[in-house]
């Protein structure tokens, strides 16, 4: 069975569940000028999506990460280790490109549900 959650654009869920994994993609919901501070705004969304499906950030499998300018990477690095599950960190990617409007960042994670 495949469990969607509505997204805040046409098109696109908020999370997905399947086969026990929840995949979900977020984007900082505020666009802060710095990277630093949309990057802790999509990990606080990342949080809210990953608990509606039954899961948490210390059930992370991986996450890849794009960033608007590499440059910065160092801002996004502080944001992640100050929220990542040091006890069970995920194997992440970070990847610089171009992304739409005023999005800095952008991530993208497959995490294990809860058990139980």
């Amino acid at each position: 069975m495949i469990r969607r959650f509505p997204g805040g654009h046409p098109g696109r869920s908020a999370a997905v569940v399947h086969d026990g994994r929840v995949f979900a993609v977020v984007t900082a919901p505020e666009k802060e000028p710095s990277l630093l501070a949309q990057t802790r705004g999509a990990l606080r969304a990342l949080d809210t999506r990953l608990e509606a499906a039954g899961s948490h950030r210390s059930l992370v499998l991986s996450a890849t990460v794009y960033i608007t300018d590499m440059s910065q990477k160092a801002e996004m690095n502080q944001a992640w280790l100050e929220w990542v599950d040091m006890e069970n960190p995920p194997q992440r990617a970070c990847l610089g490109v171009a992304l739409e409007g005023e999005d800095l960042v952008e991530i993208t994670v497959v995490a294990a549900l809860r058990e139980g």
